[in-house]
């Protein structure tokens, strides 16, 4: 597979992604392929779930994202009384008028942080199913589109934690991309303690792209070049996941297509017009272990933390690489 040369079109966005990047990682730091990797989810037309033990910086990394563009935000705390209309919005009668007036929830913006969304219930957490997946609300038989580009960057505990409700295999098949920021390196920690144990880490996170940018980034990103050898290999990925001992649950076709659309946009942000294997490589782990489900079977013989991981680090490892 010989790579297509690098054109005006790949050159251009790799230099603004490249500041947002910079501009995240001015806050976040220590954890750059965190920050490149919510940065593809963006650019993906994707939704982000950051999983972590509390304090490591998921809320701030969504916010420092959220903030390096110029597009309307929101933030939603979510605790275990949430209602859906909290979320998405609810219909109130106008005596005046005599008619129902619909109210926008906190999803009407471009970057919607819902923080520690597994705090809440099943049933509120359903509330942003439709929005997640099709960019649109539905509150009494009436359908609201929501405004482009849209995402949404969620953070949660572990569910091992108390007070959590583990989201559910279809609220989780719709994040295209679920990370782990972990604890920064040493220096790095001590560069944090000394600018921001006072200052608001946030305060000095400038816009580098409006809305309309982010836009044509995801458009560019849909243009980059995927061999039709990348495709057997995505697929080959995916098939084994699904015919795999210990997997009770494979990658479904959602999935898949999370994967080939965050490859195109790896290879954006790293000044690509073409993807290459290594860009599917260093995606499975973070779009596919949220996706697939690990039998009992295999719990019972191993001991390592997150165990879908590590059956797809051995998929990885068992598949041809083409050439």
């Amino acid at each position: 597979m010989e790579p297509t040369p690098v054109t005006n079109h790949a050159e251009v966005p790799a230099e603004l992604l490249s500041r947002v990047q910079q501009s995240v990682e001015s806050v976040i730091r220590g954890k750059r392929e965190a920050v490149q990797f919510a940065l593809v989810t963006v650019i993906a037309r994707g939704h982000l779930l950051i999983e972590d033990v509390p304090g490591v910086g998921k809320t701030t990394l969504a916010h420092s994202l959220a903030r390096s563009f110029n597009c309307t935000f929101q933030r939603v705390q979510f605790t275990s009384d949430m209602l859906p209309s909290d979320v998405i919005g609810i219909s109130v009668f106008n005596q005046q008028t005599q008619q129902f007036e619909f109210r926008p929830g906190p999803v009407f913006a471009n970057i919607v942080l819902a923080d520690e969304i597994n705090r809440t219930t099943p049933k509120t957490q359903s509330a942003l199913l439709e929005a997640m997946n099709e960019s649109q609300v539905t509150v009494d038989n009436r359908t609201y589109p929501l405004p482009r580009p849209f995402m949404v960057a969620a953070t949660q505990n572990p569910t091992e934690h108390h007070g959590t409700y583990p989201l559910p295999e279809s609220q989780l098949d719709r994040f295209l991309m679920r990370l782990r920021i972990g604890y920064p390196p040493a220096e790095n920690e001590r560069e944090i303690l000394r600018n921001f144990a006072v200052a608001d880490p946030l305060a000095a996170v400038e816009p580098v792209m409006s809305a309309e940018e982010v836009i044509e980034m995801q458009e560019a990103a849909q243009r980059v070049a995927v061999d039709d050898a990348l495709v057997s290999y995505l697929l080959a990925l995916v098939a084994k996941t699904r015919q795999h001992e210990y997997l009770t649950l494979g990658v479904s076709p959602r999935g898949s297509m999370m994967l080939f659309r965050a490859a195109q946009a790896l290879a954006l942000v790293e000044g690509r017009n073409y993807t290459i294997p290594d860009d599917f490589k260093r995606l499975v782990l973070p779009v596919f272990a949220h996706r697939c489900t690990v039998s009992s079977r295999y719990a019972s013989i191993s001991r390592k933390t997150d165990q879908a991981e590590a059956i797809l680090q051995e998929i990885i490892e068992s598949t041809p690489i083409p050439l």
